[in-house]
């Protein structure tokens, strides 16, 4: 069972060659069935298997861990604490079991994941200043997995730069490029591509683990455009080849890396959770349960402990709660960790009184500094190509075809994500927007923008437009925008208001708009003669500043990619809400380990990335896609909660 590409809209109306073709059902009933059939296969199995669907049912043991949340955090946290069988572990996951649910093992669907499915938090934004007060969705996985179940799977760790200002931040070298790459490759796997081609100048296979959990590989089907991108890559001065981005220096262009294994996607359900409830006795998880709040259990040297959870299986049922004998690890995404933390009492005290809520730890920087990657303007193009995406979005027969060809043997184009070749740039230093704005960036080695090529018109509406196409999807993967989480009651079930603040800083629409021209200078490549016909869409009709900028906060939107709003800071700063160790400020029992933690950031006017500039004190998103940046966080938190004993 699955979703078409389009989504649910066109589920819908069933006008989907997917859905006319493979399904007789609609969207809602579609989603139903998943979910009894991921509900179906839930029971324990053995005495090694304990995934519970129902609170009643877990085991009357003591927990020594309890993890809220089992996305990359909680999942790699929780697999490594039950390592050690002397170790109770307990996960707790709002969503979900992603087994049974074919569209989270096709690569080429993870569009139909989200959103507004049951595999989604179904979020939306609040209404962006900047972008022309639009509201939008805003994806994050509620199933086991959590996002990295329901992402495209690209593995970016962005640079050298970005890890080291994070050690530079929190006064914790631990938390730099050199200290973290031993964990980035203990998580991961290099695997061959599914079509088994050579990677041989794809990748450099020195620069990853072999032997970690998770599947990591090179592009795994072909698709016309590939040779002509490189050999556009080897004539461009913007985008000079680079064999692997993710070796800490990424400027330049390369090779899509993605988190697919024998074309199937890994995530850190598959390749942590599943495997060590397989294996291990000591770790339960519990599904389909909503964490409402952590509970303070008490008072140690002065300030409060926090080792309960509370939580609830829905709105209307009773509340039940377990108490950790070591410590509660809240791993609930960006979004949903800033959420519990404030529901607890711990947050801004005058955000808290508002709302009838008793503060029990001021932190004035919970769900402040909401940073995400703005994306994304598709600058599309008509081809000359014999074959593209568009002809399986377009065509029923061969949709059937490419998804039996998975099921069969896990080849063909089904095995593939999204994007073959991902470049990234870097403004020049005499950029004029460094007259009078701060560069965000982490320094020479970081870019400012994402450039992703894909063979097909990720633009399209209903109908589907006849011809093969192109498109340059660009993202700003180091905006100066900030935006905040906030609740909207005491009421654990209501969705919290999430601004992110997109396109609010001159700087951010100043990149957005270079980020369309230096995407267009790389299409005028000698490479593409011939093979890119004409642009085709709004986007391509507009050339001004100002027709660029009016597009931009008319079509801007989220690359999925929070961070920030629990963020990391050194153990004397007044700031922050979690010292270097991950633990919460100002209290004892409560970790946090997740992407809200993210900080990039120096405190005050402390070095020069250059001559001309200085960085100042803020948080930042890593500059690339952030699921490899959690993953090694998870790994190095794992190993640091492992020495606390």
């Amino acid at each position: 069972m699955f979703l078409c590409r389009k989504g649910l809209a066109c589920l819908r109306s069933l006008k989907c060659p997917i859905a006319s073709s493979l399904v007789s059902v609609s969207s809602r009933t579609m989603l139903l069935t998943i979910s009894l059939l991921a509900l179906s296969i839930l029971k324990p199995i053995g005495v090694k298997c304990a995934l519970y669907a129902d609170s009643s049912a877990l085991p009357q043991k003591q927990y020594d861990y309890i993890i809220v949340g089992a996305g990359i955090g909680g999942g790699v946290v929780a697999s490594r604490l039950s390592e050690n069988h002397d170790t109770n572990v307990l996960l707790i996951e709002a969503g979900n079991s992603d087994q049974g649910i074919e569209a989270i093992k096709v690569p080429w669907l993870a569009e139909t994941l989200t959103p507004n499915t049951i595999v989604d938090w179904n979020f939306t934004t609040t209404p962006q200043a900047g972008l022309g007060n639009r509201t939008f969705s805003y994806p994050r996985g509620r199933v086991l997995g959590g996002s990295s179940s329901v992402n495209g799977m690209i593995y970016t760790r962005g640079s050298v730069d970005d890890y080291n200002r994070i050690a530079a931040v929190s006064g914790d070298s631990g938390w730099s490029w050199e200290a973290l790459l031993p964990f980035i490759r203990k998580a991961e796997r290099l695997v061959p591509s599914a079509d088994g081609h050579d990677t041989s100048g794809q990748i450099e296979p020195s620069m990853h683990g072999t032997s970690g959990p998770l599947g990591v590989s090179v592009q795994n089907w072909p698709v016309p455009s590939d040779q002509r991108v490189i050999r556009a890559s080897k004539e461009s001065p913007e985008f000079p080849y680079v064999v692997d981005f993710n070796a800490g220096k990424p400027l330049g262009l390369g090779w899509s890396q993605s988190t697919i294994s024998n074309g199937t996607r890994d995530s850190s359900a598959t390749a942590y959770i599943h495997p060590s409830l397989a294996k291990y006795d000591n770790l339960d998880v519990l599904i389909n349960t909503h964490v409402t709040q952590v509970l303070r259990t008490g008072v140690s040297g002065g300030v409060p402990v926090f080792r309960g959870v509370q939580f609830a299986q829905n709105a209307t049922s009773a509340l039940r709660s377990v108490i950790a004998r070591k410590e509660v690890i809240l791993s609930a995404g960006s979004i949903g960790t800033p959420q519990i933390l404030m529901l607890s009492g711990i947050g801004p005290s005058v955000h808290l009184s508002s709302l009838g809520i008793d503060t029990k730890v001021d932190l004035s920087d919970v769900g402040k500094n909401l940073q995400d990657h703005a994306a994304e303007l598709s600058d599309v193009w008509v081809t000359s190509a014999s074959f593209s995406w568009d002809d399986i979005r377009r065509n029923a027969t061969l949709a059937a075809q490419t998804l039996t060809e998975w099921r069969d043997f896990r080849k063909g184009p089904y095995t593939d994500g999204f994007y073959s070749q991902i470049g990234w740039y870097r403004l020049p230093d005499n950029s004029t927007i460094f007259r009078t704005q701060e560069d965000p960036s982490a320094g020479p080695n970081t870019p400012h923008i994402q450039l992703q090529i894909y063979d097909s018109n990720l633009a399209a509406g209903d109908p589907y437009p006849e011809g093969r196409f192109l498109t340059m999807a660009m993202a700003l993967v180091t905006p100066a925008s900030r935006g905040t989480v906030t609740l909207t009651s005491s009421d654990p079930f209501a969705h919290p208001l999430i601004n992110p603040g997109f396109l609010t800083s001159e700087f951010d629409i100043f990149v957005i708009r270079e980020a369309v021209r230096v995407g267009r200078r790389f299409a005028s490549a000698a490479a593409f003669d011939s093979f890119l016909l004409e642009p085709d869409g709004a986007l391509g009709q507009a050339r001004t500043d100002e027709e660029l900028d009016a597009y931009a906060r008319a079509n801007v939107g989220t690359a999925y990619h929070p961070t920030s709003t629990a963020r990391m800071s050194a153990w004397n700063a007044t700031d922050g809400v979690v010292n270097p160790d991950l633990t919460l400020k100002k209290a004892k029992g409560l970790r946090i380990v997740d992407a809200s933690v993210l900080v990039s950031c120096l405190s005050g006017p402390v070095r020069a990335i250059n001559a001309k500039r200085i960085v100042y004190a803020q948080p930042f998103v890593p500059s690339a896609n952030t699921q490899a940046s959690v993953y090694a966080i998870a790994e190095r938190a794992a190993a640091i909660i492992k020495g606390a004993g």
